[in-house]
């Protein structure tokens, strides 16, 4: 049931700016993202309504939308479900991030000015703490936008553009092995932020590889919840 399987705190308030579907879309999709709705969890109408504080209709429609997405499954008889990945789906998406987060780590070598650089650290530094207060929801979050900082630095649009397609699923992947991730993938951060900063192309393009492969390695030998 819905009600047993949201913490409190986590449904998102609707803000009224925007069609209304859109919006609740956006809220379902934060929800999954974030495993506050887990993989196979049966997502009710009425009750999606009713902690969303809107009526059926635009969740109807956001549900449609997010099994066309893969991110929901719509069963005949039996309604909708979240989407339970597969390993190979997880394998796939993960390692095509790889291939984006290294180019986008070796332009980043190349282009990083002092700014830059000091906008990772900080980062970094949240990253560290929010580890050291087992906040998975902050981790999980600062390192997403550290993933984003170091994309942006890299300067080529077409890359951000493709990384975008695939940041939310990342996150998806990424928030169940973040504990187990902790402390070790803020020292590969460091790592990372030091070759950028020597510019050094070839260093920063295989420590990010290193990095993202970890990542993947440890979601298959994840614990399972």
């Amino acid at each position: 049931m819905l009600s047993a399987g949201l913490p409190q705190g986590t449904v998102p308030r609707l803000e009224r700016p925007g069609p209304l579907r859109e919006r609740v879309y956006e809220a379902l999709l934060e929800l999954i993202t974030t495993r506050a709705l887990r993989p196979g969890q049966h997502l009710v109408e009425s009750e999606l309504a009713g902690h969303l504080g809107v009526s059926r209709q635009p969740v109807r429609e956001a549900l449609q939308r997010l099994n066309t997405e893969g991110w929901v499954d719509l069963r005949p008889a039996q309604g909708a479900f979240v989407h339970e990945p597969t390993e190979e789906e997880a394998d796939q998406l993960l390692s095509v991030r790889t291939l984006l987060e290294a180019e986008a780590a070796r332009l980043a070598a190349a282009h990083s000015g002092r700014p830059g650089i000091e906008a990772l650290e900080e980062l970094c530094s949240q990253g560290e703490r929010a580890v050291a207060a087992d906040d998975v929801d902050l981790a999980v979050a600062t390192n997403a936008a550290f993933h984003a900082k170091v994309m942006e630095l890299a300067g080529n649009v077409v890359l951000s553009e493709l990384a975008a397609q695939v940041d939310r699923r990342v996150r998806w992947y990424y928030t169940p092995v973040a504990r187990q991730r902790g402390t070790q993938s803020w020292i590969e951060h460091r790592a990372l932020i030091a070759a950028i900063a020597d510019r050094d192309e070839q260093r920063a393009t295989e420590v990010m590889r290193a990095h993202t492969e970890h990542t993947r390695q440890t979601y298959h030998l994840r614990e399972q919840a």
